[in-house]
Formats: C-alpha cells, structure tokens, sequence
C-alpha cells in the first residue's frame, strides 16, 4: 500500500510539473489541484456532444475549475445538476441546480460562487437519479484508471450516491482532461473510482466496462 501511494504522488508530481512547464495549466495553477488546463472549453463542447451526455436529464458533476465550462454547457443545454460541495462540507454535501428554476446566466450559475447561491443544498438521498457522473482528475490512462490530488473525495462522492441508490443502472463517468493528464501505469485499489469516458480538447476515449 505504501508502494502503491509513493507511486501515485509522484504520477501526480509528474502530471503538474508538465502541465506547469508546458504552459498549459491556468488560474489557479496546477499544483496540489485538479489542474485547470487550456483547452478547458473545447473539451466541454465535445463532451457536449456525446450520446451518453444528451441522453443524460441529471448530471452529477464535481466543482472543480477545469469543468466549470463543462458544467455551463450542461445547464445551458437544460441539464439539471447535483453538484459536490467542495470536500463535501457541511450535512448536505450536495447543491441542487435546475435551470427551470433558476434566471441567471448559466455561466454565473455554473461558478463555485454561483452554484452557492442559486443552488439548493441536498443530501445524497434527496438528489434526483443521476444519469451521468462527471469527475476531475489529476491523471487518467486509457483503460479508466484515476488519479485525483489525494483526498478520496470523488470516491466518496460516487459512494455516496451509490448507497443511496441514486445511480442510474450503468450511468457512465465521464472525465474532461489536457491530453499532458493521459498516463498509462496508474495504480489503482479496490476504492478507486474508474472513467468510462475520457474527453480532451481533442479526442474521446471510450473504455470497455471489462478493462
């Protein structure tokens, strides 16, 4: 297990110095984040036009920066959104953002800020079921394996909502990356969430439920 750790802190170590050196992470940096990155908006807009996205009604989605456009695509398109509180804070863990229900612009709505104040703070058992989950990551390889800073909170997202049954049977995660972030050789433990779907300004990467 120790192995295992060293192995992921220096993939991430790894994963922020070639961000950071490439010029390609943004504000706020990369470093001890899931990184922001150029091409943030173009990956948005391909995952936008993914089947699993336009079938989805409810979409789970992480606060992260990097999907902030993400997220302003999927409310500007009329998807309703569970999104995590940052280290899922507080006794209800989750924000509620319907855009039937809420005038602003998407793209104020869709900041940290924004989700605070037009959102409606929800328990894991009172979200509605999600169709979709979208989550960050320091680092993704090709067969789903990932990384993120270390806290474990994608994880417990995922197991929060699996406990509840608020999971569509065979909801796909999907994940919006710099191609810098694709590494093969990522460890993984029996608690790590998997991405079915990587998407980056450039490309889809789909992965077979039996990698």
């Amino acid at each position: 297990m120790e192995d295992i750790a060293r192995r992921k802190k220096e993939l991430r170590e790894a994963v922020w110095r070639r961000l950071t050196e490439a010029g390609v992470a943004r504000f706020p940096g990369a470093w001890g984040r899931i990184p922001n990155f150029v091409g943030a908006e173009e990956a948005a807009r391909r995952a936008l036009e993914l089947p699993e996205v336009q079938r989805a009604r409810v979409v789970f989605v992480n606060p992260d920066s990097p999907q902030y456009p993400l997220r302003a695509e999927l409310l500007s398109a009329g998807k309703v959104l569970v999104m995590a509180a940052p280290k899922l804070s507080g006794e209800k863990p989750f924000l509620l953002l319907d855009p039937t229900r809420i005038k602003p612009h998407p793209l104020r709505v869709a900041t940290l800020k924004g989700a605070f104040r037009y959102g409606i703070r929800i328990g894991p058992e009172e979200a509605p079921l999600v169709d979709l989950f979208v989550t960050g990551c320091v680092a993704v390889s090709p067969e789903g394996a990932r990384l993120g800073k270390g806290g474990g909170f994608a994880d417990r997202e995922y197991a929060l909502l699996l406990k509840a049954g608020r999971l569509a049977p065979g909801a796909p995660v999907l994940t919006t990356v710099h191609e810098f972030q694709i590494l093969s050789g990522i460890p993984q433990e029996p608690h790590d969430l998997r991405v079915d779907i990587l998407v980056t300004p450039e490309r889809v990467l789909r992965v077979s439920r039996e990698t």
